[in-house]
């Protein structure tokens, strides 16, 4: 496919954020609530605690490859560093009948509690939605599809499609070219630091989603935005 071009060649208002056109939403953790993953490692044997220790895992190594200019699809690498993850342990299964149970436990994720209603209220108020995951498309699907949010969602975007992970910049162009829009009229939704300051080197505006009360490392780049849920984010929009 095309290489995208940068986002960097595309204009970013001179007058800093205003009310996106278009909202973008990372999808793992943002709007999937990943907490019952602790519960598949347990399923087969292992500590609940991996399941975080994995997932960081998988992000690092989905960025490494990026970095190389290499772009692995996110289920081959979370089932590759899953064999890393389980190797040794005392499991209740095979490996393999092991990996697959955890990998399937994205196919039954619900959303966070505050996702629906916020998903609906920034709806409301005119603005497109669209997801834009470094997972699969279909994933994000089922997940919407559950909780009764596929509607109001335009797309449903992932980076196999653009040929590149998030945080670089080229993803984030790839769902602008999709959308029609230019930075200034896009804001990416996020629970993670590392994705809104990808956003905001590419010239979109950036949303920090802080459910818990964490602290914005200082390192990356400022949101232009925290809020403690999508509809206290819906709250600031309005």
């Amino acid at each position: 496919m095309t290489e995208p071009l940068s986002s960097t060649d595309h204009p970013v208002s001179p007058d800093g954020p205003r009310r996106p056109a278009v909202l973008l939403f990372d999808v793992n953790e943002t709007l999937s609530d990943m907490s019952p993953m602790a519960g598949r490692f347990e399923d087969v044997g292992a500590p609940g605690h991996l399941a975080k220790t994995w997932f960081a895992g998988l992000l690092r190594d989905g960025f490494a490859l990026t970095v190389a200019g290499v772009a692995e699809p996110f289920a081959r690498i979370g089932e590759e560093a899953l064999r890393t993850s389980l190797d040794g342990l005392q499991l209740s299964r095979s490996l393999d009948d092991s990996v697959a149970h955890i990998m399937g436990g994205f196919a039954e994720l619900g959303v966070h509690d505050d996702v629906p209603d916020g998903v609906r209220a920034l709806r409301d108020l005119g603005i497109r939605l669209v997801s834009l995951s470094n997972g699969s498309a279909s994933v994000a699907q089922g997940l919407l599809e559950r909780a009764g949010l596929r509607d109001p969602f335009e797309q449903l975007l992932s980076v196999e499609d653009a040929g590149i992970w998030k945080p670089a910049a080229g993803a984030y162009s790839y769902a602008l070219d999709k959308c029609g829009v230019d930075p200034m009229d896009a804001m990416l939704v996020a629970v993670h630091p590392w994705d809104t300051d990808g956003a905001a080197r590419a010239g979109l505006g950036s949303v920090w989603i802080n459910r818990g009360g964490a602290t914005y490392p200082g390192y990356f780049t400022s949101p232009d935005l925290e809020a403690t849920s999508l509809v206290a984010l819906a709250e600031q929009l309005r």
